[in-house]
């Protein structure tokens, strides 16, 4: 039976909410940081506190919450970012800015939950589209979340977008309460287990690829504004629909992963997936001049992006199962720890290498992950039909 659980799709509309209000300020850091009286740099320390909290805190949280009934897991995630939202549109100053983003952090710990519970849900041969339904809302919310919550910053102040999304998490918690079964059971995460799990290599390489290919992703699109300024120059408002439409080509890339993943298997999926990704990083600088050139390339580059969480995620949870929660809680964490070494990476060599060619700079990591493919074994891939 390929009918997915409804309650996924519940789950992708929390996780746009969490990565709308999550990456928010990042495009609204100008007026952010005249409204406290503090430099832009000091206001981009947001996003950092952020992504510190969600490496460190919330593998931590999935630990001390492992024999929790999985809707308390999930209400304490909600309540914690709905909670961090608040203390940010109140904020009067840096300090509790940033105690805010640490509160947002924590709860992003939902993410790893919900994608632990997705693939338990289904059979092993439907996993790949189970999580890519799951992280569709993570996708959807660079396209659409992301420039209406910028616009709406510019336009009416920083603040309000930030209420809209403690609003818009304190539905979903309460959404939450209502929808997800009080008897969904704990999937039985233990820090001893984990340990047995993480000595795996095969362990070991999924969270060293996250990890090597979002480095080369973020070597551009930490400063994707000036990239594409300096490729084609454009206003705001061309700029706006440029990332619309690179939001747009992850949320198909998204699909399209979880899709190929089921079908082809993981692994080969994400063999033709990091080869497209290292080929458009190449190509990028030689779209200079050329806006047609640029956005086939950008397309391309979100569709096989976005595309590689479904069968990295997949791969993980079938080497470990009941291990899934905290490993790919981890696995988000070398996401965020790769996104900023990216941006460290690339500021470094910036002055060298100037923001047209900034793609190159990522391509070496590429290809480093595409290497760690070498070292992991196709298994056997049992058909749906006959799994079910």
């Amino acid at each position: 039976m390929n009918t997915m659980p409804p309650i996924l799709y519940f789950f992708a509309l929390c996780n746009l909410v969490i990565g709308s209000g999550a990456f928010v300020l990042g495009g609204i850091l100008q007026p952010m940081s005249a409204s406290l009286g503090i430099s832009v740099a000091a206001a981009g320390q947001a996003m950092t506190a952020y992504a510190v909290a969600t490496a460190v805190l919330a593998p931590l949280l999935i630990i001390l919450t492992a024999r929790w009934p999985r809707k308390r897991a999930v209400q304490l995630a909600l309540a914690l970012f709905t909670a961090g939202c608040l203390v940010c549109a109140l904020a009067p100053n840096l300090p509790l800015l940033l105690l805010g983003r640490v509160l947002m952090g924590a709860g992003a710990m939902f993410t790893a939950a919900a994608s632990a519970l997705a693939v338990s849900m289904v059979v092993p041969a439907l996993r790949g589209r189970a999580l890519s339904i799951t992280f569709l809302g993570m996708s959807i919310s660079y396209a659409v979340g992301l420039p209406i919550g910028a616009w709406l910053g510019f336009e009416f102040g920083w603040r309000v977008p930030v209420w809209l999304s403690a609003a818009a998490s304190g539905a979903a918690l309460a959404a939450a309460s209502w929808l997800i079964p009080a008897n969904m059971a704990s999937a039985g995460t233990s820090f001893a287990g984990f340990q047995a799990a993480a000595r795996q290599g095969a362990v070991l390489r999924v969270w060293g690829r996250t990890l090597l290919y979002f480095i080369a992703i973020f070597s551009v699109f930490a400063y994707v504004g000036p990239v594409l300024h300096a490729l084609n120059p454009m206003n705001s408002a061309q700029l706006s629909a440029t990332l619309a439409v690179f939001g747009l080509a992850g949320v198909g890339g998204t699909l399209m992963g979880g899709w190929a993943t089921d079908r082809f298997g993981a692994l080969r999926t994400m063999r033709v997936q990091l080869a497209v990704l290292v080929a458009m990083m190449c190509l990028l600088p030689l779209t200079r001049g050329s806006v047609p050139a640029t956005m086939a390339v950008l397309v391309l580059w979100g569709i096989a992006g976005f595309g590689l969480m479904a069968p990295q995620q997949s791969r993980l949870a079938s080497l470990s199962p009941a291990q899934a929660p905290l490993l790919l809680s981890l696995n988000g964490s070398m996401l965020y720890v790769g996104t900023a070494l990216g941006a460290v990476i690339s500021g470094a060599l910036l002055d060298h290498v100037g923001f047209a060619q900034l793609g190159w700079v990522g391509v070496p990591f590429g290809l480093l992950a595409m290497l760690t493919l070498v070292f992991d074994r196709m298994p056997a891939r049992v058909p749906a039909s006959a799994a079910a």
